[in-house]
């Protein structure tokens, strides 16, 4: 039997599991989508404003076919993939920057994520109650991005107040601060997100990584639409999908309700579903696939008798760094990586006939580790 196992803390080694909010005013099907994404049935959802009181946390595994394929090659039983855990963050109104609803609380819980996906509602239903007694989805998404920026525009008036002195005493690094927090206060006075590889040079950058503004992070708009629109939207998901083209931000078509009745069905069950929809994959599915691609990240496994593991590295990482993922004396003691293509074990159907045909190759500290590379490690202790 495969067993699946979930890894969220590892006393010996160095795992950072990648958080991603859940966003939405109320009565969106935000937690309904937060119910369906982690099968957690204690996320109370509920038609009236501030239901969910307190982040609900949960943990889903990244989909990767890659790993069964790879557990019957290597004849184990535990498969352990990537996971991305998923925080149903408290809703918001509007004027939720100066402690309106829940807003402290709010904006407390989101700068502590990744990612944020923001649950907008596409769809009509007089029985469901708008928050500001219509449903127009560019509204909703202008409410939460202000409320964001004027969060994010007060704590950087307030770091600049306070780096003021250093920067009029020549400090460089004070210098370069107060020339980004300059930049960011006219960005932020526009009320949307921040590309920040637009607007600043490698130097700036890691200047605003380390304020950890909510209008920088990577955002996916999740266009709730009833199971009728899923395949092909309607005039509101057209309007979401123009406004994030313009923003970088990335839009997936999601049927909140669907994806909680999938959650009930067995694999095949849910199969044949989708296929009733004429939808190819869950919105689940293509909504953490999404999360990847805009965070830019990069899966390598490591493959053997006792188990099938998926780790997550950003693109462009190199061996050391990888190595690093799995524990920290990886990277410290990191000697040469042992690098076998997917595709060529899969094809090959062992490491041996892998290393027989030349295949499998060693890789020193400025290899940069691919997507799929099935890796062995070689470090000193």
């Amino acid at each position: 039997m495969i067993k699946y196992l979930i890894v969220i803390k590892n006393k010996k080694g160095n795992i950072n599991m990648l958080r991603t909010g859940i966003v939405g005013l109320p009565n969106v099907g935000k937690s309904t989508l937060f119910n369906a994404l982690t099968s957690a049935k204690n996320a109370q959802s509920a038609n009236y404003p501030f239901c969910t009181i307190e982040p609900n946390v949960g943990v889903v595994t990244v989909p990767d076919e890659r790993l069964e394929i790879l557990q019957k090659l290597c004849k184990c039983s535990d498969i352990i993939p990537t996971a991305i855990e998923f925080v149903d963050i408290a809703g918001l109104v509007k004027g939720a920057s100066k402690g309106e609803g829940l807003g402290n609380q709010f904006l407390h819980n989101i700068r502590e994520v990744d990612a944020i996906i923001q649950v907008v509602r596409c769809f009509d239903d007089p029985n469901t109650i708008h928050v500001a007694g219509k449903v127009n989805p560019l509204d909703d998404i202008e409410v939460i991005n202000t409320e964001l920026a004027l969060a994010d525009l007060a704590s950087v008036e307030k770091r600049q107040a306070r780096i003021a002195k250093q920067a009029k005493g020549g400090d460089k690094d004070a210098v370069l601060e107060d020339k980004v927090l300059t930049k960011l206060t006219d960005l932020l006075s526009e009320g949307t997100f921040i590309n920040i590889n637009d607007h600043f040079n490698e130097e700036e950058i890691s200047v605003v990584k380390q304020l950890n503004l909510m209008s920088t992070k990577p955002v996916i708009y999740a266009a709730n639409v009833s199971e009728y629109d899923l395949k092909d939207g309607n005039d509101y998901t057209e309007q979401v999908k123009e406004y994030a083209a313009k923003h970088n931000a990335e839009v997936v078509l999601i049927s909140a309700k669907i994806e909680e009745e999938l959650a009930e069905l067995g694999a095949e069950e849910a199969k044949e579903y989708l296929n009733e929809l004429g939808i190819e994959d869950s919105g689940i599915n293509r909504m953490i696939k999404s999360v990847y691609r805009l965070l830019n990240l990069r899966t390598f496994i490591t493959a053997g008798e006792k188990e099938v593991h998926a780790w997550t590295i950003p693109a462009g990482a190199k061996a050391p760094q990888a190595a690093g993922v799995i524990h920290t004396d990886f990277e410290k003691g990191f000697i040469r990586a042992e690098i076998t293509p997917y595709e060529e074990f899969v094809k090959n159907g062992s490491y041996a006939a892998c290393k027989e045909k030349g295949v499998t190759r060693l890789e020193g500290k400025d290899y940069v580790v691919q997507d799929g590379d099935l890796v062995h490690f070689r470090f000193a202790v």
